[in-house]
């Protein structure tokens, strides 16, 4: 069965609003999105639309160079699962992208998960909904809670989550290239190393004749 790859990356820009976050929910790294690619090109969340604005937000489509996130602390995990669902995740974005201008960003949300008390507001999410809320119906994928309960720090515990980097936002592009670098060399170096022993062997076997 064709598999597929998706990525969660959870940051921490150390902003006001992330800071008091991260002190009522005693966890730092509190805002994450999906990308359906290692190198991070396409980052889907919802967040603030304007850096310098918290309280104007909703659907972002977030660039990881940008001043405002390239500094902040984060994790990259990732994630295998079938092409189907895959294919499905897509979907979701999308049709949330489609009507992003109906979207707003779920504040009370928030209040929601640090009481407890559902409050399932319609067209409105926050970052760790918009990501379970995209997640459901996603077999290999296993969410224990409703997506207006879901934390970023839920996600990260999900079954078949592995972290690939944890560390400065900026860093990340350095850090995949010189995975690929050590990946493309080992490649390299496999088949020398198989020709030295199998050289070797030969040598072996003439001096023993």
């Amino acid at each position: 069965m064709q598999e597929r790859t998706i990525y969660l990356l959870f940051t921490d820009t150390g902003t006001y609003l992330a800071r008091a976050i991260n002190f009522c929910t005693r966890q730092s790294l509190n805002h994450v999105s999906i990308s359906l690619d290692g190198a991070l090109s396409e980052v889907y969340s919802f967040g603030r639309k304007r850096p310098r604005n918290p309280f104007i937000g909703g659907f972002v489509k977030e660039d990881i160079t940008s001043d405002f996130l390239k500094q902040s602390q984060c994790a990259v995990y990732s994630c295998r699962i079938s092409a189907d669902e895959y294919k499905n995740i897509i979907k979701n974005i999308k049709e949330i992208e489609a009507k992003k201008d109906e979207y707003r960003y779920n504040f009370i949300g928030l209040f929601g998960v640090l009481f407890h008390i559902k409050i399932n507001r319609k067209n409105a999410l926050f970052c760790s909904e918009f990501v379970a809320t995209v997640l459901q119906g996603v077999p290999t994928i296993e969410l224990k809670k409703p997506s207006y309960f879901m934390k970023p720090g839920d996600l990260r515990t999900v079954e078949g989550m592995q972290l690939i980097y944890q560390g400065r936002l900026g860093r990340y592009p350095d850090h995949l290239m010189n995975r690929e670098k050590t990946l493309v060399t080992g490649r390299q170096t496999e088949p020398k190393q198989s020709f030295i022993f199998s050289l070797s062997s030969k040598v072996k076997r003439l001096v023993i004749r």
